[in-house]
């Protein structure tokens, strides 16, 4: 009997597929579920894996993993997908199919099934990594697979009647939702309209504009090489930072994001999104660039972040170029050490102030006054040369007319 590591949440489409691969593929299920900070109860959550008929559960807690290994090199990349998600989901999915393989590995099994959809962005994230850290290991998806007969979440629950499987049943939230330590995503429900305003309850870890407070709030973050290490002058760990400005940035409505984003498989889709701390760090990351970054490395870096974010998006993690493109960005980092103080005030980030131990940034070279750095009678020759196929296509244009 061949081993199957299933990649589970202990959800409805997850609980039904343990019976399926056992009936389907006569195999042996062993059930992972991985702990990101999520902060779901997975207490019980062995149990019904195994009264559901897996042979073991795996939990798997990896939130400072998460951050150190996924997070930060995002956050260093500046990479934003389409220029407002911050790929909450997109850079947990490789993680979990990385932990997955090597569950894997350590019990001999031969495939790993997931239960993401065909028409999402997970099947390729969980597939891709798969696929680049262990070739020889077969992939079962059952949403696409020709042998798996339901169709909805009808379908799903008949079938998990029919097998005495517990669910848990509730119409309060109809959203489809992901959540790590890093963000919540809301789709699906009232959501799929785009000319839909999200109402009140969709944001669940943070308060709304409305609720936020009528008062400013000062936040500082301290860097060493582009990684954050200190949050109003306190030292802290990874988790413990990240959940300091999730509570901080929640409190003000920071870290809203509603767009329509465009899915590697050609779909358009409309999610909302909450990062509170995330945004944060965003940001002042981005404050403390401008401060020891040159123009010409800036300028770059912006460049490559959107491919990075694409790279990230479409489940690319373990790819050759997004690997290259972190050794071009650590070089970038080795100067980003320093501070920023940010103002937060009803979903808004207002820059405070920032230093830097190696900014380039000379207040005497920046003002008015005159320095032996630089002469201002050396710009008239500069000009004159920087414009000259300018000057030269005007004087062209003025003898032939346009």
């Amino acid at each position: 009997m061949e081993k199957v590591v299933l990649l589970y949440s202990g959800g409805l489409d997850t609980s039904i597929m343990i019976p399926w691969l056992k009936e389907t593929y006569n195999c042996e299920v062993i059930a992972m579920c991985a702990d990101l900070g999520q902060e779901d109860e997975l207490s019980g959550l062995e149990e019904k894996a195994i009264k559901t008929g897996a042979s073991k559960l795996y939990i798997e807690r990896m939130t400072k993993e998460f951050i150190t290994d996924y997070i930060y090199p995002t956050l260093k990349a500046g990479a934003v997908y389409e220029g407002s998600y911050l790929l909450g989901t997109s850079f947990a999915r490789p993680l979990i199919a990385q932990r997955a393989v090597e569950i894997a590995h350590k019990e001999g099994a031969t495939a790993v099934a997931h239960g993401a959809t065909g028409k999402g962005n997970d099947q390729v994230r969980f597939e891709l990594t798969v696929m680049a850290l262990d070739p020889t290991l077969k992939i079962i998806a059952p949403w696409k697979d020709p042998l798996w007969k339901m169709h909805s979440r009808e379908d799903c629950i008949a079938y998990a009647d029919a097998h005495n499987i517990p669910i848990a049943q509730s119409k309060k939230r109809i959203y489809s939702e992901d959540r790590n330590i890093w963000h919540i995503s809301h789709e699906g429900g009232m959501l799929e309209s785009p000319w839909n305003e999200p109402t009140d309850d969709v944001y669940t870890l943070s308060n709304t504009i409305e609720k936020a407070p009528d008062t400013a709030e000062h936040v500082e973050v301290t860097f060493e090489k582009g990684i954050p290490v200190a949050v109003n002058g306190k030292a802290l760990d990874p988790v413990a930072l990240l959940k300091e400005l999730n509570e901080i940035g929640a409190v003000h409505a920071i870290g809203h994001v509603d767009m329509v984003e465009n899915r590697l498989v050609g779909i358009k889709s409309r999610g909302v999104y909450e990062t509170p701390g995330g945004t944060i760090l965003y940001f002042a990351h981005r404050e403390l660039e401008r401060l020891v970054l040159d123009r010409d490395t800036s300028h770059m870096k912006e460049m490559l972040a959107i491919r990075y974010a694409e790279l990230v998006y479409n489940g690319q993690w373990f790819s050759t170029l997004r690997n290259s493109l972190d050794a071009f960005i650590d070089v970038t980092q080795q100067n980003v050490t320093g501070k920023v103080r940010m103002k937060l005030y009803k979903g808004n980030i207002v820059a405070a102030g920032s230093q830097a131990e190696k900014s380039l940034y000379l207040e005497d070279l920046a003002s008015f006054t005159d320095t032996e750095l630089y002469d201002q009678k050396d710009a008239t020759g500069f000009i004159r040369l920087f414009g000259l196929p300018m000057k030269v296509n005007g004087l062209i244009e003025r003898k032939f007319g346009k």
